[in-house]
């Protein structure tokens, strides 16, 4: 165990953020994370410390850069108009949210499994998915399973895909996975392309629409231009901006709708529920 001072960091509000389905939060504050094909524990101490499972060695070489901390989210709050009490209020509420630098592999099937599904169905469809076909590994916490290899699922029985839940999404992710492992989706040279290309590229995947490419090129490529439009978003964008984005917030907004999904979901706001 160590302990780390992290600025600017609501752990419990990026469990929370839809972006990542293996980080779960217990009671007491805490998070556990499979990621990387690594665990991680993280336990909030008060103020900015924050007690780690791992030696400071791997959290400066592998989880500062995953949890995107060497970035000021500052300026991008900070894009929002004067006038806009919307997203003012969204980004005090959701300070402490970061775009998390996840695998593109698992980026994209954990969104084309998210189609239609809640965040808990989600959360569970890809954990029976790890458990099924992904690499198991000791830790203190028991057995943990990384996610699957591209070869693990092209190869994978499709009733045993089913039984993990993934229903009518099983030939997307078998079809996603064989283009992945033949060599047909090069995700890692997909970084390189600009982010129209980008998303392209993803939509050219059977199941693979706008919103999963945009979620895979934002969550899986930290493409903070990118915002995924889901139902929520969707409201915001019909009810407070007339359809359509102001120009001032395409450069980070992939960051600006985290910060609306997030407070559109919570208690405190009934404004997109009325």
């Amino acid at each position: 165990m160590a302990i780390v001072c992290i600025p600017e960091f609501d752990l419990a509000g990026i469990a929370e953020s839809g972006q990542c389905f293996r980080m779960t939060a217990a009671d007491d504050g805490s998070v556990q994370l499979v990621a990387l094909g690594r665990w991680l524990s993280i336990r909030p101490l008060g103020g900015d410390q924050y007690e780690i499972s791992c030696p400071p060695q791997e959290w400066e070489a592998v989880w500062r850069d995953y949890f995107d901390l060497d970035t000021d989210y500052a300026p991008f709050r900070a894009l929002a108009l004067k006038k806009d009490g919307f997203l003012q209020r969204a980004a005090e509420y959701g300070a402490g949210l970061r775009i998390l630098r996840q695998q593109p592999f698992e980026m994209l099937i954990s969104f084309i499994i998210s189609q239609r599904k809640s965040i808990p169905a989600i959360r569970t469809a890809v954990e029976k998915l790890c458990r099924a076909f992904g690499a198991p590994f000791d830790t203190p916490a028991g057995v943990k399973y990384a996610f699957p290899a591209p070869g693990a699922l092209a190869a994978a029985d499709p009733q045993t895909l089913a039984d993990c839940g993934l229903g009518y999404r099983v030939d997307y992710v078998k079809a996603a996975a064989q283009m992945a492992a033949d060599g047909r989706l090069e995700l890692e040279e997909l970084a390189r392309l600009k982010d129209g290309q980008l998303l392209e590229i993803l939509q050219q995947v059977p199941g693979v629409g706008i919103k999963v490419a945009s979620c895979t090129a934002l969550f899986g490529y930290h493409r903070l231009a990118v915002a995924p439009v889901d139902v929520w978003i969707r409201r915001v964008l019909d009810k407070v901006y007339g359809g359509r984005w102001p120009r001032r917030y395409r450069p980070a907004l992939g960051v600006l709708q985290q910060y609306m999904f997030y407070y559109a979901r919570c208690p405190e706001c009934d404004f997109l529920r009325r």
